[in-house]
């Protein structure tokens, strides 16, 4: 009987709280090796001294470009902040074009030649194309709570949404600054934030977001209002929601508007509430999610 094939993953940028995400998923992962962590700050250091779920000698290494593109593994994680790839895509596409490209900031998520990797609404797109690009924390919580009724809609979408922290990064800032944040509701780029961009260019109708940081660590709330060019009713709309992901192991379909705190560490989006205002032409939809990880 033949064994299931083992994919070498390196990862740059694994110093934040993704990289050690993506150290913990690939340690448990049983076709999954690590092949190198890059980490300017971390250099030298054994990972194993860092992250509890890794054993081995593996230790963090600062490469430029061209030393990732010349560790032959068989898929890269740019785990960078946004305007950071562009060097190790052109030294990986140079050196080593059949690498995996997975891009976890916004850089390439406006690119046509990428694969957009939300598969519960484009893996009709996905035809082994070797760049991915991994879609925003809030923008993935947005697609996934208006997709089902976007043929219905009236007008742009509001959507509310609160993330605990560590969406902010490690860059000390007031948004990851828990004395701050403390009783604390912190609202932050509240028109032209990139992740409504990205909304608006992938679902192809305007939408309005305004994001908000809370004290908590991890997870994101997403509150939607949708005005809808038709009457519905509640049990029509949970209805719709559970045939649309009703094959998507990762999407949860709720009677009752979703808790953060349940979604926390767990790799899923949960979307509930389904709220139908009188005259049933305004629907309001609830999604949480670990930004960490479905994120």
């Amino acid at each position: 009987m033949s064994s299931s094939p083992l994919y070498t993953v390196g990862i740059v940028g694994a110093r934040g709280h993704t990289g050690a995400e993506l150290i913990k998923l690939i340690a448990a992962h049983p076709n999954l090796q690590l092949g190198f962590v890059s980490s300017r700050e971390l250099a030298g250091q054994r990972v194993s001294d860092h992250h509890a779920d890794w054993r081995g000698e593996l230790e963090f290494e600062n490469l430029d470009a061209d030393a990732v593109a010349a560790k032959g593994v068989d898929a890269v994680i740019l785990a960078l902040p946004n305007g950071l790839s562009a060097a190790f895509v052109t030294a990986l596409e140079a050196a080593a074009p059949d690498t995996v490209i997975v891009d976890l900031s916004a850089d390439h998520r406006f690119e046509p030649s990428w694969y957009y990797g939300l598969p519960e609404l484009t893996r009709g797109d996905y035809l082994g194309q070797k760049h991915i690009s991994n879609p925003g924390c809030y923008a993935t919580a947005m697609q996934l709570a208006i997709s089902p009724l976007l043929q219905q809609l009236a007008g742009p979408p509001q959507c509310f949404g609160v993330s605990g922290y560590s969406g902010a990064g490690t860059t000390p800032s007031d948004k990851n600054n828990p004395e701050l944040l403390r009783d604390n509701l912190m609202p932050y780029a509240l028109t032209n934030h990139v992740h409504e961009r990205e909304v608006t260019a992938h679902l192809r109708v305007p939408v309005e977001f305004m994001p908000h940081v809370a004290p908590h660590f991890r997870g994101i709330t997403m509150t939607v209002n949708l005005w809808l060019n038709t009457v519905v009713k509640r049990e029509d709309v949970i209805a719709l929601y559970q045939k649309y992901y009703a094959n998507e192991a990762l999407v949860q379909v709720l009677d009752e508007a979703p808790w953060v705190s349940r979604i926390a560490g767990r790799h899923g989006v949960q979307i509930g509430a389904f709220d139908v205002a009188p005259g049933g032409k305004r629907v309001v939809v609830v999604a949480t999610l670990d930004n960490l990880l479905k994120g």
